[in-house]
């Protein structure tokens, strides 16, 4: 499976309820398992953003689902990235032309 990090901040919406932060988290994660999506690990975070997630997903379509659905709850606001660890970019390294 391959892995993503989102970048996720609180709307001012998402800001107002923080003590149900618990709650959205497992409703959350529900939603990745039913996309076939782990939830590797959550952090709160300093600085720009409020959280990361790092998930592993089956594909783009799977993630590009679980998104949307906790964005359209309008408590958070997301970016998404692909990772690649170290044997998956050592062997893009290798291969470059």
């Amino acid at each position: 499976m391959a892995t993503y990090i989102l970048l996720v901040n609180s709307t001012d919406h998402g800001a107002k309820g923080v003590k149900e932060i618990p709650d959205r988290q497992e409703a959350s994660r529900e939603t990745a398992k039913k996309l076939g999506i782990v939830r590797k690990n959550v952090y709160m975070t300093f600085g720009p953003y409020d959280f990361v997630q790092v998930i592993e997903a089956p594909n783009d379509e799977a993630v590009a689902k679980y998104v949307l659905s906790v964005n359209s709850k309008g408590n958070v606001r997301t970016t998404t990235m692909r990772a690649f660890d170290e044997p998956e970019h050592f062997e893009f390294l290798k291969n470059l032309p």
